[in-house]
């Protein structure tokens, strides 16, 4: 027999139906485990939700057995969720988005386990207010990874650019920077990518722009394609479909330092412990920033 679990949030009542399916068999997790989390989360999930355009990773038969990615919001959505209408070649997507926790909880009534964002708002859809680099590891080695954010956030910092570090949950890490959403897709693509050259024309042997995996010769790719119109990057605090439950975790430079660091270090069995601390990205993206002074700072290296 399958269950109901009824949620209160944001005033409305949302049911999680199936709430006892097996979302992550191996791990026993079910669906109600997942909304549990979601609602705990939704404090820190929010801010870095609210006002985006959203792709959903939905796993109706659970991890092990396929997914879908939806842009377009379904038409049995409620209405109560808000849409944004965004233009696309050859016609318009209605993207969902997320402003409250009663509609992160009926995302998952929909299976979705992952809601991807876009680097900009509805609003301005044009104009992002996020910058990332993807550190992206050539194998398993997460000391690349570790050593390399070190490397691209102290670039950063000689160009006046507050930076924050996350988990991604899967292989990486994303440094991210906050924008004042001035500069246009195309001019911030450009940023990241000249950067992402500098960096590495100073460490060869370490670093590469080189997309190809065949090019990359062992070294940590520094993935900016995310800076793109449309594009979305892992929402903070997430899910990811992988055994185990690993989360996408905010963390501080110092973390960086310890060797236990991976990219899946917590999961939804351990993350719990991390929100009663301060949270790691509340400093370094309190106030959008200008590319401007950035880029002549960079354009004399």
């Amino acid at each position: 027999m399958t269950t109901t679990k009824t949620l209160r949030a944001s005033g409305r009542t949302v049911e999680i139906k199936r709430a006892d399916k097996e979302m992550f068999p191996d791990d026993g997790i079910t669906k109600a485990d997942l909304a549990e989390y979601y609602r705990a989360v939704a404090r820190r999930m929010l801010p870095q939700l609210r006002g985006r355009p959203l792709m959903l990773e939905r796993h109706p038969k659970g991890i092990a057995d396929g997914r879908f990615m939806q842009k377009d919001t379904p038409e049995h959505f409620p209405d109560w969720i808000r849409r944004a209408e965004l233009p696309k070649e050859g016609g318009t997507v209605a993207y969902p988005v997320c402003d409250d926790v009663a509609t992160l909880l009926y995302f998952v009534d929909q299976a979705c386990v992952t809601p991807h964002r876009w680097l900009s708002r509805a609003d301005r859809p044009d104009h992002p207010d996020r910058l990332v680099f993807d550190l992206d590891p050539s194998g398993d080695d997460f000391q690349q990874v570790r050593e390399a954010a070190v490397l691209v956030y102290g670039l950063l910092d000689e160009l006046e650019l507050p930076s924050a570090l996350m988990t991604t949950g899967s292989r990486g890490l994303h440094v991210v920077v906050a924008l004042d959403r001035r500069a246009g897709f195309d001019d911030v693509r450009a940023f990241a990518r000249d950067t992402a050259e500098v960096l590495a024309e100073r460490h060869p042997d370490r670093l590469t722009t080189a997309a190809r995996k065949q090019s990359r010769k062992g070294r940590l790719y520094l993935d900016v394609q995310r800076n793109a119109y449309g594009q979305t990057s892992v929402v903070p605090y997430t899910v990811r479909a992988l055994p185990g439950a690993p989360v996408a975790t905010p963390i501080s430079r110092i973390e960086l330092d310890d060797p236990q660091l991976t990219s899946r270090r917590w999961t939804l069995s351990t993350i719990g412990e991390r929100l009663d601390e301060d949270d790691p990205w509340q400093e370094p993206l309190r106030r959008g920033r200008s590319l401007a002074a950035a880029r002549r700072r960079l354009a004399k290296l």
